[in-house]
């Protein structure tokens, strides 16, 4: 017999469940709806770094006003759920869902964690609740990732993830600072999330054995 994990695939839910952000708890982490009293915990904790390459840039200032504005609008964006990645009751980031398109049965998935949230249990877990959700309750068939080209640590990640490096989408995005960064895409499909789980499965199994 094989020993490669297997996933049954799962009906479609209905297009109305893709855009529900439910409490979802994991071992370590908590993801809950992103909201604008999550601005204080994420301006603490942040640095310039945080949000140097996301796609959309981010708050226009370290302040807990600027993170409050910046994270109502990412709210408003059309197709994307936002969450609030926990760790002990406190806020160390956001992940979400961005260009759902349930005709189509995919969406995207974008991270920002704060710097000490990185390098432990907070990444893998947030993709595997995120992206257990995607293929295990709404049926997905496909869900991508798209990394700035100069982010070696995002890379990095999305690597060790085990994700499909599909090609770079040259000058795909401009930041509001300008500039027109390429875009990495990596992928999961439907076939590949068992392989996937399993991974991720064991670096929170390894964390917190050590």
């Amino acid at each position: 017999m094989s020993d490669t994990p297997v996933f049954l695939p799962v009906a479609p839910a209905p297009a109305a469940d893709w855009m529900l952000v439910p409490t979802l708890p994991g071992r370590f982490i908590t993801l809950e709806a992103l909201t604008e009293a999550h601005a204080q915990a994420l301006n603490a904790g942040a640095d310039a770094d945080t949000v140097a390459m996301l796609a959309r840039g981010g708050p226009e200032e370290a302040t807990v006003e600027a993170w409050a504005s910046y994270i109502s609008r990412l709210n408003a964006l059309p197709n994307r759920i936002n969450w609030a990645v926990l760790l002990g009751g406190q806020a160390v980031g956001r992940i979400s869902y961005s260009e759902v398109k349930t005709s189509d049965r995919w969406m995207e998935i974008g991270t920002m964690l704060l710097p000490g949230a990185r390098g432990g249990v907070v990444n893998p877990e947030s993709k595997l609740l995120l992206l257990g959700r995607a293929f295990e309750v709404l049926g997905a068939n496909r869900v991508h990732f798209k990394v700035d080209a100069r982010n070696a640590r995002s890379l990095a990640a999305m690597r060790k993830l085990g994700a499909v490096e599909e090609g770079t989408l040259r000058q795909y995005q401009v930041r509001p600072d300008g500039f027109a960064r390429d875009s990495v895409m990596f992928s999961i499909v439907q076939t590949e999330w068992a392989a996937v789980k399993a991974g991720l499965q064991a670096r929170l199994s390894a964390v917190s054995a050590s």
